[in-house]
């Protein structure tokens, strides 16, 4: 039997053309350069993630062994306020999201080739009614998605620069994750690689 799409998950293939790829790309840059890129750690074993990440907005998504997953103010390593979200990206939301409030986070996780992200849902939020928006750049990915229990079947399906995936209604709480990355597929990124943009809202009103 096929695997069927969670009910409110959308996958945009090509959204983004290949000039507003450069130009969000050079966004994300000015903003890596203010808060730069770091090694997260999972809570309690404190091993670490194969990405490595930053955040923009008012809000950031970080986690660590002591700690664990949760959203700050500032940077973890310089203790300064997250940058700003780009407004290429606010109005990417106002467009998509159909919510009457504005995303408080965007996460920028970067991929080596040999990076993955294991299953999971993104659920730390006080205001699970938003989506969740997705930006793909640089090489491809192979995006698994399931349903809201880990037991769920899952299927999976590439993703490319420039897509945008929402994460609505039903589908907010599915478990999804990145299997691998085809090094090579993409020449947006210098020296390759994958940059992942999540967007979120954090708190409710």
């Amino acid at each position: 039997m096929p695997f069927a799409l969670p009910a409110g998950f959308r996958h945009l293939p090509g959204f983004f053309a290949l000039e507003d790829q450069k130009a969000l790309l050079e966004e994300i840059r000015a903003i890596v350069a203010q808060a730069p890129l770091y090694q997260p750690a999972m809570p309690r074993t404190g091993k670490p993630l194969s990405v490595r990440m930053t955040n923009c907005g008012a809000l950031g998504w970080v986690t660590d062994k002591d700690n664990g997953y949760r959203y700050q103010p500032h940077h973890p390593l310089t203790n300064e306020p997250w940058p700003a979200i780009p407004q290429r990206l606010l109005d990417l939301w106002n467009e998509l999201a159909d919510y009457p409030h504005e995303p408080q986070a965007c996460l920028v996780n970067f991929y080596t080739a040999d990076a993955r992200m294991g299953l999971h849902q993104d659920r730390d939020e006080t205001d699970l009614q938003a989506p969740v928006l997705s930006v793909s750049l640089g090489d491809t990915c192979l995006f698994r998605v399931g349903g809201t229990s880990r037991k769920d079947a899952t299927g999976s399906f590439k993703l490319a620069s420039g897509d945008v995936v929402v994460l609505g209604g039903q589908s907010r709480l599915a478990f999804h994750g990145v299997d691998r990355i085809y090094p090579g597929t993409s020449t947006l990124l210098k020296n390759g690689g994958r940059i992942n943009l999540t967007l979120r809202r954090v708190t409710a009103g």
